[in-house]
């Protein structure tokens, strides 16, 4: 059987997703291309399926598409008397290349020496994801979700930067953005197709410690920047 009939693993598939994500960092795909790419790969059985997502990616394998040459046949199996030997292929790993250096996809944000490479990938399919808590935060955040509710909550955050970007790409999904009360946010990058985009905090200039650069796509959902609930209160009675 050829090496790109045989099944794959889950295994397979993450690792793959890992690749995928790389390819991003280093701008040979886009978002919508590692969107497209990822329900391809999660949907692959067989490993030439699995490849056939990195097929145009330079440097970057699942596993060898290398064919052994024929086995002689029944009636050459007999070799001066003597059983031909059995057959000792065994596929061989992939190649192993060195990563180019990062550039940036035309267009996309670079904060400071971070970029991309550095992103945090927050991912949901008809899912609830949150992310709270202590949490480190990079300087940049890809959000890549399809029908789910998203909180990404800033309040306790670690930051290593001031300004933290976070580039959207979504279908039908409830996404808040949760600052302190001394933060930032700019959305004038966030197209709203069929939703909606609402900045209930300061847009700038950035003076606190967080300024959240917001950019890119929701369709027929909604993000929205606020503060927690209950800081207008407090703010009343000077708490």
């Amino acid at each position: 059987m050829e090496a790109r009939n045989l099944r794959v693993s889950d295994a397979e598939r993450e690792h793959v997703g890992e690749l995928l994500q790389k390819a991003v960092g280093q701008g040979m795909l886009s978002l919508g291309e590692f969107t497209e790419r990822m329900d391809t790969a999660l949907a692959a059985k067989t490993r030439g399926e699995l490849n056939s997502v990195l097929a145009d990616l330079p440097g970057i394998t699942l596993i060898s598409d290398y064919d052994p040459p024929a086995y002689p046949n029944a009636g050459q199996a007999m070799y001066q008397g003597q059983p031909y030997p059995a057959p000792t292929y065994q596929p061989q790993p992939p190649p192993v290349h060195p990563s180019p250096p990062y550039r940036a996809p035309v267009g996309a944000p670079v904060v400071g020496t971070y970029g991309a490479a550095n992103a945090a990938v927050i991912r949901g399919r008809m899912a609830t994801v949150t992310r709270n808590g202590a949490w480190i935060v990079p300087p940049a955040v890809v959000v890549d979700t399809r029908m789910s509710s998203v909180t990404i909550d800033f309040t306790r955050a670690v930051m290593q930067t001031q300004v933290v970007n976070i580039s959207i790409d979504d279908y039908a999904s409830s996404i808040s953005l949760i600052v302190p009360e001394e933060a930032t946010v700019d959305m004038n990058g966030v197209e709203a197709v069929g939703g909606s985009a609402s900045n209930k905090v300061r847009s700038g200039p950035q003076m606190g410690p967080l300024h959240l650069v917001v950019h890119g796509k929701v369709r027929f959902g909604s993000v929205t920047a606020k503060h927690p609930f209950g800081t207008t209160i407090r703010k009343m009675f000077g708490s």
